[in-house]
């Protein structure tokens, strides 16, 4: 595997089957079977065609990973709802993915790794955070940003970069207005959340940034210890003290830089290139403001940023869509793989932003259902129809076939997006 990116998507897909290393077998050093990384390659926006034809044959098949570990893709719709729904049947434990050795250390914390009890005691903390209610704090301070990045662009002589000038410090800023960081660490913040970003994209990150970004929040969580603010860190601090310790509040931090960040960031610049292909959705998003749900609907869908859920593995025999399903066996579920399954609708494989709003995954499905869908909704409701505008000439500075996306990636996205303001 010759490049970064590839490197360090496989390096994931080891540690997710670590658990099956046996005394003198070491996993890491085997070759990950290129079929196996199928699920996390696109075609443009689109998954590969062999995702939708695999769907088509077997919406629960294998994949050919060898080493005598059965490793099942969830591409259909329904079942991928079957799987995610089931936290009886299946663990997200961070144990299973790291082995019996794991340390405390090593243990990234948050929702995504954690299975009930744990998941639910934790996802009690934010989930009063993360309603309505307690977000509509932030629309003030989230359009305030985005005004401010629409002036940076328009002082910008030349083509503009999307990502780096929009897409990536918008979430990094209402991330940290959620967290209540402070101003002046600001600038830290964003250099963290960028090297987490850099990390799935491959732009020459470190598997450090994991590391780097806890032991920041630590100290963070420690500063509102003595001084609670109203952010997110304070308000639990306040409503629950010692309930939950220090490293446990860094852990549901960084779960929230993960899950929050690069997602929206791939989401601003991807939707923003759906708009820059398609005139009339442009001009709808531009003139009515009731457009801008259904088009921010369909988008999620469409593009499913996440391309395939945490890893699930079984805790015991189970039958799933017909297919039995062994203790300890690996699910991956693939989310654009089943935003694409035509049970879902009618033409699919198009983007129709007058699409009655699906079902769809993008945001994952049961207990593990990301808790920051709102927040998300709310910043790309406010950041496209601001982005049209304020430049209605918006364009593209180069021709869109060639724009360079990851080629291997968890979270799918574009490494740059120059464009022309008038």
């Amino acid at each position: 595997m010759g490049n970064l990116r590839t490197r360090v998507i496989a390096w994931f897909a080891r540690r997710y089957l670590a658990r099956a290393q046996k005394k003198g077998f070491d996993l890491a050093r085997m070759p990950i079977p290129e079929a196996a990384l199928m699920p996390l390659k696109r075609d443009g926006l689109d998954p590969v065609a062999d995702l939708g034809q695999m769907r088509e044959r077997t919406p629960i098949g294998k994949l050919p990973i060898g080493f005598g570990i059965n490793l099942w893709l969830v591409s259909g719709h329904e079942e991928a709802k079957a799987v995610l729904s089931d936290a009886k049947a299946f663990s997200n434990d961070f144990a299973n993915l790291a082995g019996a050795g794991a340390t405390v250390q090593q243990d990234p914390g948050g929702l995504g790794f954690a299975d009930p009890p744990v998941h639910t005691r934790l996802r009690k903390l934010l989930t009063p955070e993360f309603t309505m209610r307690r977000l509509a704090r932030l629309t003030p301070g989230i359009k305030e940003i985005i005004e401010q990045r629409l002036d940076a662009m328009a002082a910008s002589a030349g083509p503009v970069d999307l990502v780096q000038e929009f897409a990536l410090p918008i979430p990094s800023l209402v991330i940290c207005e959620l967290l209540g960081v402070p101003y002046e660490d600001r600038e830290a913040f964003q250099h963290l959340a960028m090297a987490r970003f850099d990390l799935f994209g491959g732009a020459g990150a470190s598997l450090g940034a994991i590391s780097e970004s806890l032991e920041y929040l630590l100290g963070v969580v420690r500063k509102e210890r003595e001084n609670p603010g109203d952010g997110l860190l304070g308000m639990i601090i306040k409503e629950h003290g010692d309930e939950v310790d220090d490293r446990e509040l860094a852990g549901l931090a960084d779960g929230v830089l993960t899950g929050g960040f690069e997602t929206t960031a791939s989401m601003l610049a991807l939707g923003a290139l759906v708009l820059l292909q398609d005139e009339e959705m442009f001009r709808r998003v531009h003139d009515d403001d009731d457009a801008i749900n259904g088009f921010v609907e369909e988008v999620l869908r469409y593009l499913t940023v996440v391309q395939v859920a945490f890893p699930r593995f079984a805790r015991e025999d189970i039958e799933v869509g017909g297919v039995r399903i062994a203790k300890g066996d690996v699910v991956i579920v693939s989310l654009s793989g089943a935003n694409r399954d035509p049970a879902l609708g009618l033409d699919l494989e198009r983007v129709d932003s007058t699409r009655v709003p699906t079902s769809h995954l993008a945001f994952g499905h049961g207990v593990h259902r990301c808790i920051g869908a709102e927040l998300a909704r709310m910043e790309l409701r406010a950041a496209y129809p601001a982005l049209v505008r304020r430049f209605p000439r918006l364009r593209l500075a180069k021709p869109a076939d060639e724009l360079a996306f990851r080629k291997v990636s968890i979270v799918y996205g574009v490494e740059s997006l120059p464009v022309l303001t008038s």
